[in-house]
């Protein structure tokens, strides 16, 4: 079986820590700024009804440019969620470990 050092584990959540919370950051803004960009667009639009602005506003390529960069900011920042996540559960394992470790030693004393 391999073993699990739990500080490469932790020193990775340490390092990845900041990256992740900028990546969240970006997906958040992203988010909103969609919306904004949509009443950007929505508002030089030059149809006369809500349906014509809405069409205007959703098919311009600069909303989806901005939909493909919240596509990549979100990618991204399940990566490293995933990463972290995965290094959480190598600390974990590592103490069931460490505790059947101590069980098996009690038992055989």
């Amino acid at each position: 079986m391999k073993t699990i050092d739990p500080n490469i584990a932790v020193d990775f959540i340490i390092k990845n820590a900041k990256e992740y919370a900028q990546a969240k950051a970006e997906v958040t803004y992203l988010e909103q700024f969609r919306q904004s960009k949509k009443a950007m667009l929505f508002n030089n639009s030059i149809g006369k009804t809500i349906a014509d602005k809405e069409n205007y506003a959703y098919s311009h390529p600069d909303y989806l440019e901005l939909l493909e960069g919240l596509k990549v900011a979100v990618e991204k920042a399940e990566m490293l969620r995933w990463q972290l996540i995965a290094a959480q559960e190598r600390v974990n394992i590592w103490r069931s470990q460490e505790a059947s470790n101590r069980n098996i030693d009690r038992s055989t004393q």
